[in-house]
């Protein structure tokens, strides 16, 4: 039995009074996810261990099967090891977003949906500014890039920008976690020199990326930097080590810290042309890497951004044509595909969290869930979304619960 997880990043969501009090899920027409959740099995997941706050990194790593208390580091890491930055053992890896502020608040996370090479020139030139011996600049994907600091203490407490629209970013400056102001990690600096340091960036950042070019009549400014969720080289076993069932296996995500997670899973990582993290994405092109992928290996794990970032953007309209586009480009194809295969595959759809679009930020909720394959019992549901899914034969599971039954299916 081969198996695939096709992720829907953020794709669940709450009721909305302007869909007739349905979920997106409930009002988004989704035949084919709605064929598996009929002819197969379905539950809930709660996907964010317990002191965890309800990022993607650690909802994918959840899902996937690994403890966090025992492999977590932030998503810095993982987006080293995605664009190929080999850490260091004194280093700290921070993501470093480029957003955008406006009268003393954050307006968006992602600097008005920066392209790559767009962020290219702007890290180069604040690493040309800020940069030095300890202090690092690296560039990542659109708005999502690397901050290193040698010797950077990882106790510190900071805001994710997406979880923050609309409010005052002074009062989100990076703090020391309680306990560590002055106490130093081994042989690195204090927690509060580390923040202070952080802040330091943050706030020449803002003068330097005014002052560029690129920001002179552009409506939409990147006009600072945002590190968050920083972290030291992580320690993970191989998916192959975990679940001796895969011999080999591939991910295929356009978002750096999904790679870096799927790079430290022992898996192959894919990067298709024209995908974006965005619902411009080359749908068809991650749909065929993935049967690609299937036909020689045991297991895939194929991650879509567009949702996540449709419900940060509080866009109702284009987050349900994100879960239409899932459904038709993606699931279609791939369904089609295997289900006439002499060989067996096993398909999970799911998200990894809730980003609901009337707050706009992640929230720490089960998500539903669905698994087939030829042959398999089906339950009593119909329809694949947040209420049919409640009355799934799995019931909820939690954490690695999924992936150990997942790969249960032989």
């Amino acid at each position: 039995m081969k198996h695939i997880i096709i992720l829907g990043d953020g794709m669940a969501d709450h009721a909305v009074a302007r869909l007739g009090g349905k979920t997106l899920l409930q009002y988004a027409d989704t035949p084919y996810m709605n064929r598996l959740a009929c002819e197969g099995r379905t539950g809930r997941l709660m996907t964010i261990p317990d002191g965890f706050l309800p990022g993607s990194e650690v909802a994918n790593t959840a899902i996937l099967g690994y403890d966090l208390n025992k492999v977590y580091e932030g998503r810095g890491p993982l987006e080293a090891a995605s664009i190929g930055y080999d850490m260091q053992p004194d280093d700290l890896a921070l993501r470093c977003n480029i957003i955008e502020l406006e009268n003393g608040r954050i307006k968006n996370h992602h600097g008005g949906h920066l392209k790559t090479e767009e962020g290219d020139v702007l890290i180069k030139y604040l690493n040309d500014k800020l940069g030095n011996d300890r202090i690092r600049f690296i560039t990542g994907i659109q708005y999502r890039h690397l901050l290193i600091i040698k010797g950077g203490n990882k106790h510190i407490v900071c805001a994710p920008p997406h979880d923050h629209p609309n409010e005052e970013w002074r009062p989100l400056l990076v703090k020391s976690e309680e306990g560590w102001t002055d106490r130093h990690d081994g042989d690195r600096m204090t927690a509060q020199e580390t923040a202070d340091l952080v802040n330091d960036l943050i706030l020449h950042s803002q003068q330097l990326l005014m002052e560029h070019p690129f920001n002179q009549g552009r409506a939409e400014k990147a006009n600072s930097i945002w590190p968050w969720s920083g972290g030291y080289r992580p320690s993970m076993k191989t998916l192959q080590e975990l679940f001796p069932q895969i011999h080999s296996g591939s991910c295929i995500s356009a978002v750096d810290l999904i790679r870096g997670i799927g790079h430290y899973a022992g898996l192959d990582v894919v990067k298709v042309p024209g995908a974006t993290g965005l619902s411009d994405t080359n749908y068809e092109g991650k749909a065929q890497a993935a049967i690609d992928a299937l036909r020689h290996q045991d297991f895939v794990f194929l991650h879509l951004e567009a949702s996540d970032e449709a419900g940060h953007d509080g866009d109702l309209e284009l987050k349900l044509r994100t879960i239409d586009y899932l459904d038709r480009r993606i699931v279609k194809p791939i369904f089609e595909e295997v289900s006439t295969w002499n060989e067996p595959v096993c398909i999970a759809v799911l998200p990894d969290h809730p980003t609901p679009v009337e707050i706009r930020t992640h929230v720490k909720e089960p998500v539903p869930f669905l698994i087939w394959y030829r042959g398999i019992e089906p339950d009593n549901v119909q329809t694949y979304d947040e209420v049919s899914c409640v009355e799934g034969a799995y019931g909820m599971l939690h954490l690695n619960e999924f992936m150990e039954t997942f790969m249960s299916i032989e």
